[in-house]
């Protein structure tokens, strides 16, 4: 089998069903014969491990282990969905704390084992935050490390696909910016349906505009939707398309959608956000995008969002506070 490169492929929670999916999905596409599995749950990321031994991937070296140092070593590649989820009972502070905290072990330990490590894609919740983390306690560029932001936009555009029912693909260029969960910023300007802008459908009687507002809440709930159809969290498309996003940082097909990317241009600052972006072998660049003055206006309102989950883990200690980050990351403006 011809992979795309050699390189190391880490993957953070690989005993999870995200991480599990993660490595399948890079193997099928082909991406590398050398990926590492990596999770502190031994038998049952040794279990994912024999797993994918059974499925026969032609010239596959997966190794699996429970060791930090063994696992980051060498790693020139690494997806890590290895935060916790969220559990009854618990607060958002709880949760922000938690995987803030995982986020920060975890960027130390990028900078202590892997300092050449190409790029790191982000997934655990909230990523905007636990991404922003990562890169500064990494060390790395802000093109190195990027956040899984495109299944607002998928969702945006499979919603779409129904409501006019017309093939997915007849859907193109749906966006969503700033940050993920109820403070996304909808792109209806960008998007268009069978060749006909969105914005000059929505408000008509073939789509009224109480149904455009129908169809947002609809996104925004996607994921809590997927917990109620299957009883458990969306595992299957974060997986797909966090691989699709390693394959383009790999050189491979280009990425299709928004990531999170750090963002530090005078008018957002300091912050990781979901923007247009293009994902290459040279890492994220961003790529500018003018809205109407309502998508403007809600793009705003999703950052100073953002920049509230920011300041709350500088207030838990988890971050010092902004001006001190390029002691720790000399790559940070």
């Amino acid at each position: 089998m011809n992979y795309l490169t050699n390189d190391k492929l880490l993957i953070v929670g690989a005993a999870g069903m995200i991480g599990s999916n993660m490595a399948q999905t890079a193997l099928m596409m082909g991406l590398t014969p050398d990926i590492c599995l990596y999770d502190p749950f031994a038998p049952a990321l040794e279990g994912v491990a024999e797993e994918l031994a059974h499925c026969g991937f032609q010239g596959a070296n997966i190794t699996y282990t429970s060791d930090i140092e063994k696992a980051f070593t060498g790693a020139k590649y690494i997806v890590s969905s290895g935060g916790a989820a969220r559990k009854a009972g618990m607060t958002r502070e709880d949760l922000l704390k938690g995987n803030a905290r995982i986020a920060e072990d975890f960027g130390k330990n990028i900078k202590k084992y892997c300092p050449d490590v190409k790029h790191v894609v982000v997934i655990f919740n909230p990523a905007d935050i636990t991404g922003l983390i990562t890169l500064i306690y990494s060390g790395l560029k802000p093109s190195q490390v990027s956040t899984l932001a495109a299944l607002d936009s998928t969702r945006l555009q499979h919603e779409l696909a129904k409501y006019f029912n017309v093939p997915s693909d007849e859907v193109v260029n749906c966006r969503t910016y700033g940050g993920h969960g109820e403070q996304m910023a909808v792109f209806a300007s960008t998007t268009r349906v069978a060749g006909e802008p969105l914005s000059e459908i929505v408000g008509t009687e073939r789509f009224p505009d109480a149904e455009w507002q129908k169809m947002k809440e609809r996104v925004i709930q996607g994921g809590k939707h997927i917990i109620d159809l299957r009883g458990r969290s969306s595992f299957q498309s974060p997986a797909y398309l966090s691989i699709e996003m390693i394959a383009a940082a790999m050189g491979g097909t280009p990425f299709r959608w928004p990531v999170g990317t750090y963002v530090n241009n005078g008018r957002f600052n300091h912050i990781m956000m979901a923007m247009e972006t293009t994902v290459t072998a040279d890492g994220v660049k961003q790529v500018p995008v003018k809205g109407t003055p309502a998508e403007e206006a809600d793009l705003e309102k999703s950052y100073r969002h953002l920049c509230e989950l920011r300041d709350e883990v500088i207030a838990l200690g988890v971050l010092p506070p902004i001006d001190r980050w390029h002691e720790i990351n000399s790559n940070i403006d």
